[in-house]
């Protein structure tokens, strides 16, 4: 019974840690597209991400995997670009909320003129 458990537990650890390098991973490529200015700049660095990802794949101990994520977490926390790319009608971008909507109690009459002549 208590393998079983050990078992769970492991596993439960490991699906973490998997979804945290792939956050991380996405997190990194994302943030790469800030730093080149130029798509052939672009794929050459997110392949050269990759090729840091892929050099830690085979590690097998927890531990370890967790110290390597930390790490690796840290180091793109100091690497950021501080002002990154934000798509203009996303929150914080240039275009956001420029047509707010009208104050409740505002009606907008769509009849464009029309009368009734009832």
């Amino acid at each position: 019974m208590s393998a079983v458990i050990g078992m769970a537990s492991y596993m439960a650890r490991r699906a973490a840690q998997k979804e945290r390098v792939r956050i991380l991973y996405r997190r990194a490529l994302k943030d790469t597209l800030n730093w080149a200015v130029h798509r052939h700049l672009f794929y050459q660095d997110a392949s050269e991400l990759r090729e840091r990802f892929e050099a830690n794949k085979h590690v097998e101990d927890l531990d370890t995997i967790d110290r390597l994520i930390g790490d690796a977490e840290a180091a793109y926390e100091k690497m950021r670009h501080p002002d990154p790319y934000i798509v203009p009608w996303a929150p914080g971008g240039s275009k956001f909320t420029r047509n707010p909507e009208p104050p409740s109690g505002i009606e907008i009459a769509y009849d464009y003129g029309k009368e009734d002549n009832e």
